[in-house]
């Protein structure tokens, strides 16, 4: 005899509660006006004073001695460029201070990044202690270290050389701190371990994982650094002459005489600011993603 064997039993499905979607989702979120007025406000009084600087470097000088003044630009932008030419070599203070920015610039981000890695990931004896040390160094005004810096570098022999505007230059408290905040936040432990596991070095962990990660807050870091640098005027006109500017040292040198030419002046600090302007221009996808990630903590 053939056992009967009770058919299978199909269990009824379950059915389960409708997901309930977040308030808003879905929608696209409009400022209202007063948002929108606000912001064109900011925009405006942010961008005037550069408008300014092209319409006064294309006027004359009698130009703007007028009341109300105009403020549309003229066409003397070329005849004030070349005034600029002649009054100071520009030439050379541009190739000056792109040389004295971007070594700065690219030594201050690799040793700051350097040192933010070892201060949030490495563990040593008085990490802690260096770190405060290091910070507190911000609370010492520069202008105290003018005279024995200026003294350490006659003893060189650097004065009136680029190197003695670019070596004290090289690293920064505040960029030793910015990137030690920006790698606690966005590099995790467990990559470090991970790397550690594949025998992976403390070098080969920095420029495999670090550097990578870290590269956004690298950019924002080096336009703060190459802006700070390009803009600086008091230890360039300490250590170097007017034979061998920087821009900043060059201006110095317009519009001299009697009654100084403001015209040239603003022809001069529109040459001077252009480069920085570039360099936001390539740069600026970078510093709004690091800015966005050192804004939300990973």
């Amino acid at each position: 005899m053939t056992a009967l064997v009770d058919p299978p039993v199909k269990e009824a499905p379950v059915e389960r509660p409708p997901r309930r979607r977040p308030r808003g989702a879905g929608k696209t979120l409009h400022a209202g006006w007063l948002t929108y007025a606000i912001m064109v406000v900011a925009v405006l009084v942010s961008a005037f004073p550069f408008y300014w600087t092209i319409v006064a470097a294309s006027r004359s000088n009698a130009d703007l001695a007028q009341v109300p003044p105009s403020l549309l630009p003229g066409p003397n932008l070329m005849a004030n460029f070349e005034a600029v030419m002649e009054e100071a070599d520009i030439g050379l203070a541009l190739l000056n201070s792109l040389i004295v920015s971007g070594s700065i610039t690219v030594g201050t981000v690799l040793c700051c990044t350097l040192a933010g890695f070892a201060f949030a990931k490495l563990r040593f004896r008085g990490r802690g202690a260096l770190l405060a040390l290091t910070v507190g160094t911000m609370m010492i005004p520069p202008q105290l270290g003018v005279i024995p810096l200026f003294m350490v570098i006659a003893k060189l022999e650097w004065v009136n050389q680029l190197q003695s505007v670019i070596l004290p230059g090289l690293v920064s408290a505040f960029g030793v701190f910015f990137m030690r905040q920006f790698l606690v936040q966005t590099l995790p432990d467990e990559l470090i371990e991970a790397a550690r596991v594949d025998g992976a070095s403390s070098a080969r962990i920095f420029w495999s994982i670090v550097v990578p990660i870290a590269r956004p807050g690298m950019a924002v870091l080096g336009l703060l650094t190459f802006m700070a640098a390009w803009n600086d005027f008091f230890w360039p006109i300490v250590a170097l002459s007017s034979q061998n500017p920087t821009v900043q040292v060059a201006l110095r040198q317009l519009g001299g005489g009697y009654v100084q030419d403001q015209s040239v002046i603003m022809a001069g600090t529109l040459l001077g600011t252009l480069p920085v302007l570039l360099v936001f221009g390539l740069l600026g996808r970078q510093i709004v993603g690091g800015i966005m990630q050192g804004a939300v903590k990973g």
